[in-house]
């Protein structure tokens, strides 16, 4: 039979630190945030007369698709204050996401809970800020006690509009892209695994030794599949910010 021995669970999702309380996680995330900045500095240096190129087309096409995309399409023009937030925490999750596909770090730091909370926390204190600037205390008042709804019903309303929008909806958006990375990263994990017993096999297996091909093509498939899912995984994450900090800004919509 195929020696087929999957690497200890701890092994998939927790890297050694590479001195206390600093990882390879820990490296990738702080590696994305000094990227990110790069990026953004180099194009603020360019010569705003010439052409944008290189770099700064990069910039420029990032914080268009995003204004277009997203603001645009969540809070319109009264959001472009929200511009500079919103490309610089889609280019941080996409950064963070993209190593999960890159040899010898082979993993996206998003597959770590500590990190999409922590944006998810960013995002619950940016919305909570925005609602009272823009509302003050009626943004809360508002929301456990709704005026669209009968009399009777505002209690369970209120109850419900309370824990999604304060308790529940921070959660859900950190859940959500820790786990799409997550299941991705453990699908790549389990494919090379395979793909490496069976290339590897003893020699009275040597009939499994051509089928690698169908672990190999679907790892393959998934690494580059794992591209679109972190840009995926990315915008939705941004475009969800958007909304949320839409609907602080202006509850009754």
């Amino acid at each position: 039979m195929l020696a087929l021995e999957f690497p200890p669970i701890n092994e998939v999702i927790r890297w050694k630190d590479l001195f206390p309380t600093f990882n390879k996680v820990a490296m990738i995330a702080c590696a994305a945030a000094l990227i990110g900045m790069l990026i953004y500095l180099v194009a603020s240096r360019r010569d705003p007369m010439v052409a944008p190129k290189g770099v700064r087309n990069l910039a420029e096409t990032g914080v268009e698709f995003i204004e277009d995309q997203i603001v645009m399409q969540t809070m319109g023009r009264d959001g472009l204050g929200c511009t500079p937030f919103l490309p610089s925490l889609f280019i941080f999750v996409y950064l963070c996401n993209l190593p999960g596909i890159i040899p010898i770090l082979q993993m996206p730091a998003t597959a770590r809970m500590a990190i999409p909370l922590f944006l998810a926390l960013i995002v619950w204190v940016t919305y909570l800020v925005v609602g009272f600037k823009h509302n003050g205390i009626s943004y809360i008042t508002g929301m456990v006690w709704p005026n669209n709804v009968p009399v009777f019903l505002r209690p369970l309303v209120g109850l419900i509009e309370f824990l999604s929008n304060i308790i529940l909806r921070p959660f859900s958006l950190a859940v959500r892209l820790f786990a799409n990375m997550l299941a991705g990263h453990m699908l790549l994990v389990t494919f090379a695994v395979l793909s490496n017993a069976m290339l590897f096999a003893e020699t009275k297996q040597l009939l499994l030794k051509p089928l690698t091909i169908l672990p190999f093509f679907m790892l393959l498939f998934l690494t580059i599949f794992e591209v679109l899912v972190g840009f995926l995984q990315a915008y939705i994450f941004t475009i969800l910010t958007g909304v949320y900090i839409g609907l602080a800004a202006h509850p009754e919509h």
